[in-house]
């Protein structure tokens, strides 16, 4: 069945449906990653967007449930240019087109993605319109197409009550704003007990339970949106509770801190992007997916320094803040399937809680 992509400013891309048959409006963004598209379509920061793969041939290896970052696909839709229909791997379990289907997700394939992103790139994210019906009137959809905005993300990925990975050392407690699985199973790797709470929790409650650390996940959306979030992180940060803040955590933070964020013109969204530690001096490639950054002419000196460097573009990667035992970082320590360079950044934030018992 023939699939249109139609973007805001005119452009038509013409396809072959895959997935679900329903017609969407969505922000289209790229992702440069050339493995790890199961983590991709599992990953809640991808709530409100749909994802083209700029890697030209996708789903090869399959889908192996274990890989999976949450319980479901998040994004709106997906965009390859083709699509493996029998993927060869022993560990595979389903195909991409199994998964798109069953959990109500379209997608178009066949079309030069490559050409897509450098739109992308050049105009900046937009929005378009996955479709399948072939005499729609582009002129009429296009005002449509330019109101739309994803809002009210985090609210629809987050968990919905509090839940524990047990563990015998650090207790830390995790704020899910869309976070990852494998944020919370880095710290239980390294022997702590998670607790993992919905993003709408107040502070008393996290202060209550007396964590000693707290985890600040990755999510969706404008994080100037998370208002009574962003005022929940001003109470935890007056505390002297240890606390490492990964993507919209950090931008959260910085925000709560009195910094300002940006929407960025296409974002940085794939498992190659470096990176600077500015102690050190070393360079991480590192796995990244966001669409707003930290403005760092914003950022009060007496609060917090810049500790990361994107070496692309200079953006802001992290931060840390003085006289405080908190960094954010803008980035994926966690990444899987990789780049795994900058996992160390947990056994500091262990550190920071007092070491690991158990190493």
């Amino acid at each position: 069945m023939k699939a249109f992509l139609i973007l805001e400013d005119g452009t038509v891309f013409e396809g072959t449906s895959i997935g679900a048959d329903k017609e969407v409006i969505s922000e289209i963004v790229f992702n440069t990653s050339m493995t790890g598209y199961l983590e991709v379509l599992t990953d809640p920061s991808y709530a409100g967007q749909a994802v083209t793969m700029t890697y030209p041939l996708i789903g090869n290896y399959g889908i192996c449930k274990a890989d999976m970052e949450s319980l479901k696909i998040w994004p709106d839709a997906y965009i390859v240019r083709e699509l493996s229909r029998i993927p060869s791997n022993f560990r595979s379990e389903a195909t991409i087109q199994d998964m798109l289907k069953l959990y109500d997700i379209p997608g178009i394939a066949g079309i030069d993605t490559r050409a897509l992103t450098k739109i992308l790139r050049e105009k900046g994210t937009m929005n378009g319109m996955i479709t399948t019906n072939e005499n729609i009137n582009v002129d009429e959809i296009i005002p449509k197409l330019k109101e739309y905005s994803p809002r009210g993300v985090v609210a629809k990925v987050t968990c919905e009550e509090k839940k524990v990975l047990e563990g015998n050392g650090k207790k830390v407690a995790l704020l899910d704003f869309g976070a990852k699985n494998n944020i919370a199973r880095s710290l239980n790797e390294r022997g702590c007990e998670v607790t993992i709470y919905p993003a709408f929790t107040s502070a008393e409650e996290i202060i209550e339970s007396n964590p000693d650390g707290i985890m600040l996940s990755n999510g969706p959306g404008d994080p100037k949106e998370c208002v009574s979030i962003i005022e929940e992180l001003k109470k935890l940060y007056n505390t002297e509770i240890p606390i490492f803040a990964i993507c919209l955590g950090h931008q959260l933070m910085a925000l709560a801190t009195g910094a300002d964020t940006h929407k960025m013109k296409y974002g940085h969204r794939g498992g190659n992007h470096p990176v600077k530690d500015l102690k050190t001096g070393r360079v991480y490639i590192s796995s990244q997916n966001h669409g707003y950054v930290v403005d760092e002419n914003t950022i009060n000196s007496d609060i917090a320094e810049v500790g990361f460097i994107n070496v692309n573009d200079n953006t802001v990667e992290g931060l840390r803040y003085k006289n405080k035992n908190i960094f954010t970082v803008q980035f994926h320590p966690e990444a899987c399937p990789g780049p795994k360079d900058s996992g160390l950044l947990f056994d500091e934030f262990m550190n920071m809680m007092g070491g690991n018992k158990n190493a």
